[in-house]
């Protein structure tokens, strides 16, 4: 059986593991934390998943809650107190994850962490030290990218490996990158019309990380595993061409509606970032903002571009598309050979995806590509898809050397991004071909 341990749960992700019970795991979960505000958090969502009338969970949650956490979970590593398949499970505060992780990899635990393991260059050593122990020892560690069990993701990269529609990939330039990727997130939400809290410390980019090392974790991620489907890539596939960070700046009535503290002056926080790099000789970017809050109706927003030979593919998620992510095919060709070439493609994911169709989106040349309700589990739903196929390369008792070497290389390129745009700073963002959200 497996065994799930969560060490310092600060964020929801880390109970977010614990919202269905895969076959194998033991229904006893352990907690090793500081105690606090944070913890309680985390104890009360899994309670609720206990508690639901729909397919309830039952787990048991063993917690241990003192300053010596880390020192009580070695211990009890050693003891064999989790079995031959322990699991530890990390969320919270980005700046000690790494710590975590190489204490949980050092013990014989296999590591699933939220995003990102690595804010900076001190930590990509600490992440590349860790993958390097984790092969040696036979040790499962990734981050978990949901983004990859979205529907629209799992599309956008079927069909940009389809020949016959997509052609080939274009390579771009930075001035036009072939692929474009981009986010906008809103540090103010609101749940039943209530601000959600945020902890003060997630407004301190040395704790929590700047938006460049951030969230684009997931595009970048997003980017390899699209457009090199079964590689490995190596440092040397990827050289970052421009990067840019800029503040968003939140008035104190801002950062006390978010968090509940008071603040006297306004905050700065860089949490906007851009980039472009060549990625195997393809010219990519990828781009985040954060605004305070989002308009009603609105949410966080995820747009994309991928431009082949044959056909664009774009991802929308605006006004129009009711804020749900969409995706697009646009003809680069005579649209009638884009048209019988979208209908075979559409015939053989309908077979593995009841309900998936293509229907022409106003204009000659342009379909909409449309999924049934219920095909895709939501953002919560996705964190149960990481933590099955997690357990399943446990089971495999495997190794995956290529999904190491390739998040290795994503945060390489993440962190030598927020390097260089550190070094290039200045009142013009990094100049346009690194600028803005909403490419």
């Amino acid at each position: 059986m497996v065994t799930l341990v969560a060490i310092d749960p600060g964020h929801f992700h880390a109970a977010l593991a614990q919202k269905t019970m895969p076959p194998g795991v033991d229904g006893t979960a352990y907690v090793f934390a500081p105690g606090g505000a944070e913890l309680d958090a985390h104890l009360r969502l899994v309670d609720g998943f206990n508690a639901r009338a729909a397919s309830p969970t039952v787990w048991r949650e063993v917690v241990y809650r003192g300053d010596d956490f880390l020192e009580r979970f070695r211990g009890a590593a050693e003891s064999g107190a989790f079995g031959e398949k322990p699991v530890v499970v990390l969320a919270g505060k980005n700046d000690r994850k790494c710590d975590y992780a190489l204490a949980a990899i050092e013990a014989g635990c296999h590591v699933l962490a939220d995003k990102p393991l690595a804010i900076s260059s001190d930590s990509l050593a600490k992440v590349e030290r860790m993958a390097r122990l984790a092969e040696s020892r036979a040790l499962c560690f990734a981050d978990m990218m949901t983004e990859r069990h979205s529907i629209v993701s799992i599309l956008r990269r079927e069909l940009s490996s389809d020949r016959d529609l997509y052609g080939e990939q274009e390579p771009g330039s930075p001035d036009d990158p072939a692929v474009v990727m981009s986010s906008v997130h809103h540090f103010c939400k609101l749940v039943d019309g209530t601000p959600l809290r945020r902890p003060a410390w997630y407004y301190d980019v040395s704790v929590q990380g700047e938006g460049i090392a951030d969230v684009t974790t997931h595009l970048v991620d997003q980017v390899q595993w699209t457009l090199f489907p079964s590689a490995c890539l190596s440092s040397g596939d990827a050289k970052v061409v421009c990067a840019a960070t800029w503040p968003t700046v939140l008035s104190p009535a801002e950062f006390e509606l978010s968090t509940g503290v008071k603040q006297r002056q306004p905050l700065s926080v860089e949490s906007n970032g851009a980039f472009t790099w060549l990625l195997r000789g393809v010219c990519c970017k990828v781009s985040v903002e954060w605004r305070f809050m989002a308009e009603r109706g609105a949410g966080d927003t995820h747009h994309s571009l991928l431009r082949g030979t044959n056909a664009e593919l774009c991802v929308r998620q605006g006004a129009a598309e009711a804020y749900r992510p969409t995706l697009y095919v646009r003809s680069r060709r005579d649209a009638g050979a884009t048209e019988a070439a979208l209908a075979c493609a559409i015939e053989r994911l309908s077979a593995r995806w009841p309900g998936v169709c293509a229907v022409q989106a106003g204009e000659r040349g342009l379909w909409r590509i449309e999924t049934p309700e219920g095909l895709d589990p939501g953002h919560e739903g996705h964190f149960g898809e990481v933590v099955k196929d997690f357990l399943l390369r446990i089971d495999s008792g495997r190794v995956r050397g290529d999904e190491l070497s390739n998040m290795l290389v994503k945060y390489r390129t993440i962190v030598e991004a927020r390097d260089l745009a550190h070094e290039t700073r200045s009142s013009t963002k990094g100049g346009a071909a690194c600028q803005g959200a909403e490419s």
